[in-house]
């Protein structure tokens, strides 16, 4: 028996409801950037205020000025996304890391085992406190935040670690939650 593919489109807004013109002009943005609105958006626009919310707050970690490169961003997504299973989260952030590195050898690795990937120090010290946060956050002693100020890290990027680490762990639940299903262009990106 197979099990039902859920799509997140499915979750269209009722006839009557309308996209406001800030959502509106950011699905097209997105359409235009990706060739496709990202289910994830779709899920939370039944409710433009969460929507909205979730859209800031994903921009200014992903997109916004950080000590971090958006490949370390990227990373740190995966590496939460495959510790909590997140099948929409690995698809969408493993094709991120392929693009951003240039190398579908990386995405693959990251999805599957960080460890088994060719990462400099800086990458392994940031992906092994993201693992720890997200496996046993009540575990983490000054000891772990010294190893990434030993490997170049800042204070202000350690918040900005823990800030993405929180945020997938957030996001891989409410995937969980609602099945959210990646977007088939996913599959295809980087390749």
């Amino acid at each position: 028996m197979s099990k039902k593919k859920s799509n997140v489109t499915a979750l269209d807004l009722e006839p009557a409801q309308q996209l406001g013109p800030d959502t509106k002009a950011y699905f097209d943005k997105c359409q235009e950037k990706l060739g496709m609105i990202p289910n994830v958006l779709l899920a939370y626009a039944f409710d433009e205020t969460k929507l909205k919310a979730f859209s800031a707050l994903y921009n200014d970690l992903m997109l916004g000025d950080s000590g971090l490169s958006k490949l370390e961003r990227e990373m740190i997504a995966v590496v939460v996304s495959s510790i909590n299973a997140c099948y929409y989260c690995l698809t969408a952030h493993g094709a991120a890391v392929r693009q951003l590195s240039g190398n579908p050898l990386l995405g693959e690795q990251m999805v599957m085992n960080y460890r088994a990937a060719d990462l400099n120090a800086r990458q392994t010290a940031m992906l092994d406190f993201a693992a720890k946060l997200t496996e046993t956050p009540d575990k983490i002693i000054e000891k772990d935040r010294a190893a990434l100020r030993d490997a170049g890290f800042t204070d202000r990027d350690i918040w900005d670690i823990g800030a993405t680490v929180s945020f997938f762990n957030m996001s891989n639940r409410m995937a969980a939650a609602t099945d959210m299903r990646p977007n088939d262009e996913y599959h295809a990106m980087a390749r």
